[in-house]
């Protein structure tokens, strides 16, 4: 049955000479694989460019509930970007949250509001000219409220840490060692209050960056499990020094 859907691509995998199989985070259906034959044939008429990190698209596919895998029948961009292909601050954070989305989305199940902060944060990203270089911080932030792991934000005004596995801020620094310190608490406390059209407030140092994202990667990596190591994120850092 030919189904008509938007997707965010993850990630793709080489099959065979000529095909794809890509994994894209649908609208319709959450999280899915799909085939795409001869993709790399000078003949396809679905072709590999388009299929870049987190790229939108408008998709028809041949969708059966009960495959693991799924076909491509017709694939084309949704909204071109303008800035992310060409601005290597941008593209470098579109690569790290490719790499996020992929290992965090396991969902086979459509979730349209997640799919709306997706879709509309990385046009966000495209259209913007300044404040950009701590997107990928309020990205990940907010990923987390639909993700199930959103931090508790009671007491954060009146708290000097902030405790990474109860996802609280407490008064008292915790008997283990993963929690944000009297200096990184307030800074992660601020991003509370950051909505889209006051990310270039955030205004954080190099140092203050680096040093929040850490926590939370460490964050993510507590309450996620195995999600393994992010290998964008040595390039990521290196481009946003």
């Amino acid at each position: 049955m030919i189904e008509k859907t938007r997707g965010v691509f993850l990630h793709a995998v080489k099959y065979s000479e000529t095909s794809l199989i890509a994994t894209i985070y649908t609208e319709n259906f959450g999280r899915k694989s799909f085939i795409i034959s001869g993709a790399r044939s000078k003949t396809s008429s679905v072709k590999t460019n388009i299929f870049q990190p987190l790229y939108l698209l408008d998709l028809e596919v041949y969708y059966k509930a009960d495959r693991e895998i799924h076909r491509i029948k017709n694939a084309r961009i949704a909204f071109p970007y303008s800035s992310i292909p060409f601005d290597i601050r941008k593209s470098t954070q579109v690569l790290f949250l490719a790499e996020v989305l992929y290992k965090c989305l396991k969902e086979e199940e459509p979730n349209a509001e997640l799919f709306d902060f997706i879709f509309h944060s990385l046009t966000l990203l495209d259209l913007s000219e300044s404040g950009i270089s701590n997107f990928h911080i309020w990205f990940l932030f907010n990923l987390t409220r639909f993700l199930g792991i959103t931090p508790n934000r009671e007491n954060a005004e009146i708290s000097n840490f902030f405790d990474l596995q109860s996802a609280r801020f407490v008064s008292h620094e915790p008997a283990h060692h993963q929690f944000a310190d009297k200096h990184l608490t307030p800074l992660f406390a601020r991003l509370f209050d950051v909505d889209p059209a006051s990310i270039e407030s955030m205004n954080y140092t190099h140092q203050e960056r680096r040093l929040v994202l850490e926590k939370l990667l460490e964050f993510y990596h507590i309450h996620f499990g195995n999600i393994g190591e992010f290998k964008s994120l040595v390039v990521l850092k290196e481009v946003l020094k």
